[in-house]
């Protein structure tokens, strides 16, 4: 991850407002979907592949699909550490510092200190930088969770309805549920 720097692919996915969670989780594509040559602001995916932070995982013979994920754990963290300052106002040096405070909080179960510090995080986002729509919002907090390394799964659907994010500890279950002005 350390030889390139992929300023450019940040811009596409942010003017895109494309979904991190299938960076992360993987996305599946017809051969067209990521062959493309031109840098496109409504599909950021060919130029992602094409710069080699994503690979071919697999194929789908029957119905003809790629698999496409990050390489291994070293660009999947760069790159989602990379993200981090686009999104909000922390930076570089500071996300390690955070992501530890935020880790050492929700395994303790301190639930206060976490929130307190997720509304500090959240609070020094400036406006220019935030396109104030709840998914850029659930965005962030992807990326936060998932450089946690904790389970985290976002827009899940049950019976009583839909939880906008789930975090899952080795000894607790937080749901988390996003309002803006609200």
């Amino acid at each position: 991850f350390q030889t390139g720097t992929p300023t450019y692919l940040v811009d596409l996915l942010k003017q895109s407002d494309y979904d991190l969670r299938l960076l992360v989780a993987g996305v599946e594509v017809t051969a067209s979907a990521f062959s493309e040559y031109r840098a496109e602001a409504n599909n950021p995916l060919p130029m992602i592949y094409q710069s080699g932070y994503l690979t071919i995982k697999g194929y789908d013979r029957e119905v003809r699909l790629y698999t496409l994920r990050f390489p291994n754990d070293e660009v999947r963290y760069g790159f989602l550490n990379f993200l981090v300052p686009f999104y909000t106002r922390v930076t570089d040096d500071e996300t390690g510092f955070h992501i530890a405070k935020f880790m050492r909080e929700l395994r303790a179960g301190d639930v206060d200190a976490f929130m307190e510090r997720l509304k500090l995080f959240f609070a020094g986002i400036p406006y220019d930088l935030s396109d104030n729509t709840e998914r850029h919002y659930q965005a962030i907090f992807y990326i936060v969770f998932t450089l946690m390394g904790q389970f985290v799964e976002t827009e899940v659907r049950s019976a009583r309805g839909r939880a906008d994010a789930v975090v899952k500890t080795r000894d607790a279950i937080y749901v988390f549920e996003f309002k803006l002005d609200g």
